[in-house]
């Protein structure tokens, strides 16, 4: 199944918002798809040997509205624990749904599932030795292999039905098995085959209080595997409608974090997909809650419905080919930077300091790039604009009463691709300086990735931020997580939680600090191995939690230093970079906006 088929429909509208269809599952006594309100969950970062913090942890999530918890389970030994920390917890007054997160032990899968009302396992290790190794399968071979992993995953599947327990088969991209890389790669079609092989042994079984999730740290990635899972189910057939779970893994921390997640979740939210969501946040587990719910708070409704087709494949990212011209001196469209765009009031307010900005600097005043504004709805307008000889910057209207992923798409269906889009974050501009950030973030995130990551997109402005400087470094931190745009250090930090071997709140700042400047540079910080190596593929360097104290370093998904020294790894991190010739100095401070 090529991702490139015709026939290939992930959302009935996509320029008006309907929610998919999904059936209901139960976890515990919170209820999943089937209408309900999207569930908030999240995971502690408890060691799970660790009764009394582990039950203060869910407690304390759970008070801060969590409506799922989640808790680490690496070995048999450790699941057995959950017994006790659900009857901690069950003590207290708490009825919130417990969670097991399984990766590569069967044996605590099953020992799990007798204590917690849900179980996630990940297919790319589950019953699976990720050796990196690359061999041809034969349809028999790979047929063999289904068998053991048959084995295996079944007899969970008799438990948890016999229990009346729910099961995620949660496909991450950084831990696809060998089997399916060599057959399918890693791509999101290889994601979706690795979920769909597991749920088809469920099904055998007669068991469908399930859910499927597609995470991966790169949000366009992340899109467009839950994209493909939602047109695979459907054309399946109707009763393969389960439920969704949401989540960019390793999103990282602060501002990054956040507007990673609401690209990669928001989007999809958007087009209504996800029925339950968890925000991963290199932070204390509470935090992630505020932003989970103000995500699901911010689903833009309603739309423009109209008979035009897309110009743009939804599940293979491609530029919309727009021609390259210059406003104001700088080069716009084709495969130009995308360009950062700032009203004249909040280019005065900066202009004294602009040449100390360094790369948080707009770019372009509104006013005074000849942009051609209108409603995508009026063929009239939008015809005369293709018939012009001229190449042009549209873009649209405010105060359309539409959602802003809506209008963008139906400009860009309807717009010769010749002509440059520049894209706003609201369609109602801000004058309320002391606002709440955080939903204007999200906002903005949700509503400019979404349309970047379909292709869309020459320009940005940030407008629904009155704040002049933050406008700015929220436009250039939503293009660098995007990927339309790398102005500074990337770095792919997991939250932490159960397996994590250090601290990674504390290590991610140091390396921020150590590295910071290393424009274009991806690092990832990961606490364990379950993820690691295959999310490291998409990083230039790696620094991974291999033993209590002890670091291992990576370069790509290779591991090529051992052992190291807590103490001494963010130094070697270093002289790893230095090694590789992705060494600069630090230049000096730019001015704080």
């Amino acid at each position: 199944m090529s991702a490139n088929s015709p026939d290939l429909q992930y959302c009935p509208d996509l320029f008006e918002y309907s929610r998919r269809q999904s059936r209901v599952v139960t976890v515990g006594n919170v209820k999943m798809g089937g209408g309900h309100p999207v569930v908030v969950q999240s995971m502690i970062t408890s060691d799970t040997r660790d009764t009394e913090a582990c039950v203060a942890e869910v407690l304390q999530l759970a008070e801060a509205g969590c409506q799922i918890v989640r808790i680490t389970a690496q070995t048999k030994k450790y699941a057995q624990n959950l017994e006790n920390i659900r009857d901690g917890v069950r003590a207290a007054g708490c009825d919130v749904p417990l969670v097991a997160d399984i990766h590569f032990k069967p044996d605590a899968a099953f020992e799990a599932a007798k204590w917690v009302e849900k179980v996630r396992v990940n297919p790319g290790n589950y019953a699976d030795k990720k050796k990196f190794e690359i061999r041809e399968y034969t349809d028999e071979q790979y047929e063999e292999e289904l068998g053991r992993i048959r084995e295996e995953f079944a007899p969970l599947v008799h438990l948890c039905k016999d229990l009346g327990r729910a099961i995620r088969i949660g496909t991450n991209h950084g831990s696809l098995s060998d089997r399916i890389m060599n057959r399918y790669g890693d791509t999101p079609l290889g994601m979706v085959e690795s979920a769909l092989e597991f749920a088809r042994i469920a099904r055998e079984e007669d068991f469908h209080n399930f859910v499927f999730s597609m995470k991966a740290s790169n949000p366009k990635v992340m899109i467009e595997a839950y994209r493909l899972l939602v047109a695979r189910l459907a054309e399946e057939g109707p009763d393969w409608n389960y439920p969704l779970h949401l989540g960019v893994t390793e999103a990282g921390d602060g501002e990054d974090g956040r507007i990673k997640s609401a690209i990669g979740i928001g989007s999809l939210l958007a087009d209504g997909i996800g029925d339950t969501i968890r925000v991963s946040l290199t932070e204390d587990a509470v935090h992630e809650v505020p932003v989970a719910q103000a995500l699901v708070t911010a689903i833009p409704t309603g739309g423009c419905s109209q008979e035009v087709a897309p110009t743009w494949n939804p599940f293979e990212f491609e530029r919309r080919k727009s021609e390259v011209r210059e406003v104001r001196d700088l080069k716009l469209g084709g495969t130009e930077l995308t360009r950062v765009f700032t009203s004249r009031k909040k280019w005065d307010a900066v202009a004294h300091k602009i040449e100390q900005m360094g790369d948080f600097k707009p770019e372009i005043v509104l006013e005074d790039a000849g942009i051609i504004v209108l409603d995508p709805r009026d063929d009239e307008a939008v015809s005369a604009v293709n018939q012009s000889g001229n190449l042009e910057l549209v873009t649209v209207r405010y105060d359309l009463g539409i959602p802003v992923i809506a209008a963008f798409r139906l400009l860009a269906s309807k717009l010769d691709a010749r002509h440059a889009i520049l894209l706003k974050d609201t369609l109602q501009p801000s004058a309320d300086a002391g606002s709440d950030f955080l939903p204007t973030l999200l906002r903005a995130s949700m509503n400019l990735g979404s349309l970047i990551c379909d292709g869309i997109g020459d320009a940005i402005i940030v407008q629904g931020e009155e704040a002049p400087g933050q406008s700015l470094r929220l436009s250039y931190n939503i293009l660098q997580a995007a990927g339309a745009r790398i102005f500074k250090t990337d770095y792919v930090a997991c939250p932490s939680c159960g397996r994590t071997l250090f601290n990674l709140q504390d290590t991610t700042q140091k390396i921020r600090e150590a590295t910071g400047h290393l424009k274009g540079v991806r690092i990832a910080v990961m606490g364990c191995i379950v993820n690691g190596p295959g999310e490291m593929a998409d990083a230039d360097f790696g620094y991974v939690g291999g033993a209590p104290g002890k670091i291992n370093l990576y370069v790509g998904k290779e591991p090529v230093k051992f052992n190291i020294p807590e103490g001494e790894a963010v130094e070697r991190l270093q002289d790893l970079i230095r090694e590789h010739g992705r060494w600069v100095e630090a230049p000096e401070k730019a001015v704080e906006i």
